[in-house]
């Protein structure tokens, strides 16, 4: 995993002429960052760029160049290239993943999650990396490819979005080492700060008003709840917790953050969080899921009290098991 294979990838891109990009579903920061900034390196490289995901583009990402490009199907096409950016398993690609697979001659695995299947023809697995970005920054450059201030901006964005603007542990010296190369390529760490981690909807304001009842703080672990109905009622239509968890993974006596989202169908997403040196991320993949120590997620069959039983008791051996290291 330590060993990217940064030649075969550039060797392959190199000889393709068709590459289609892709994500994970519900996509963040990060994943459309890293999509959109190989899509506009490759597309100055003179390539034919497809870049699909199963779900739109969220708002407070529109303002990126080039969000226009994602396509939610795929159909009747065929590529030399498929370059799958930030999901650590084949499901997590959705239905555009799924057909891209099978209609690419050669898969790249371009990932940062200590999760990842290692699926794919070429691996550029790097889970040192706090953000797929940094790896599509560090190939860029180990190819010697200019960035454009479009390429720069879509970067910086998975690099400030993923680490929670630098403020997560496994932010180092060459984090912001890159963060500045990409400044100085145009990005703009206020515009990008401001929208991305700085803003958001009244109606989200609006949906945490339901929430915010269903807080509970015990053992370490704080939890909260968010219904269908709370989603309804606060006009938005898809499922979400708004942040809501990063809110209350700012409470001092927590030390891991749960937010349970249900689904229809009997399903439960979950949302997690930690204080540095406490990991949710093997919580998250004993549940189907996966992520980072500090930022992870699943999705768990059953009701909400059903889930709510067989995630607790985890997350509170998670506390126990870890120690808080904030130096």
């Amino acid at each position: 995993m330590n060993n990217p294979q940064y030649q075969a990838a550039l060797d392959a891109v190199k000889t393709a002429q068709k590459i289609v990009i892709v994500t994970h579903v519900k996509p963040d920061g990060d994943a459309i960052g890293s999509a959109l900034g190989l899509a506009w390196a490759l597309q100055e490289m003179g390539k034919q760029v497809t870049v699909a995901n199963d779900d739109i583009v969220p708002d407070y990402l529109q303002f990126l160049p080039g969000t226009h490009l994602f396509q939610r199907t795929l159909a009747n096409a065929e590529w030399d290239v498929m370059i799958s950016t930030d999901a650590s398993d084949e499901p997590r690609t959705g239905q555009v993943g799924a057909y891209a697979r099978a209609h690419s001659q050669t898969v790249i695995n371009l990932d940062h999650h200590i999760t990842n299947t290692l699926f794919g023809d070429i691996h550029l697995v790097v889970p040192a990396a706090v953000s797929a970005t940094e790896i599509v920054f560090e190939w860029w450059q180990f190819a010697g490819h200019p960035l454009s201030k479009n390429t720069a901006m879509a970067l910086l964005t998975g690099l400030v979005t993923d680490t929670i603007g630098f403020r997560v542990n496994s932010v180092t010296a060459n984090t912001l080492r890159i963060a500045q190369v990409l400044m100085q390529a145009g990005a703009s760490l206020t515009e990008i700060t401001a929208r991305t981690l700085d803003t958001r909807p009244y109606r989200v304001v609006d949906l945490w008003k339901h929430a915010l009842p269903s807080v509970m703080l015990e053992d370490g672990v704080i939890q909260g709840t968010v219904q269908l109905t709370d989603v309804s009622q606060a006009g938005l239509d898809d499922v979400t917790d708004g942040g809501l968890v990063s809110f209350l993974n700012q409470v001092n006596e927590a030390m891991v953050a749960v937010v349970f989202k249900e689904q229809p169908e009997q399903k439960v997403e979950i949302s997690l969080r930690s204080k540095p040196g406490f990991n949710v991320s093997d919580v998250a993949f004993a549940l189907g899921g996966g992520g980072h120590k500090q930022a992870a997620g699943a999705t768990v069959n059953g009701t909400l009290d059903e889930v709510k039983a067989k995630v607790l008791p985890l997350l509170k051996d998670a506390v126990a098991a870890g120690k808080l290291d904030i130096v």
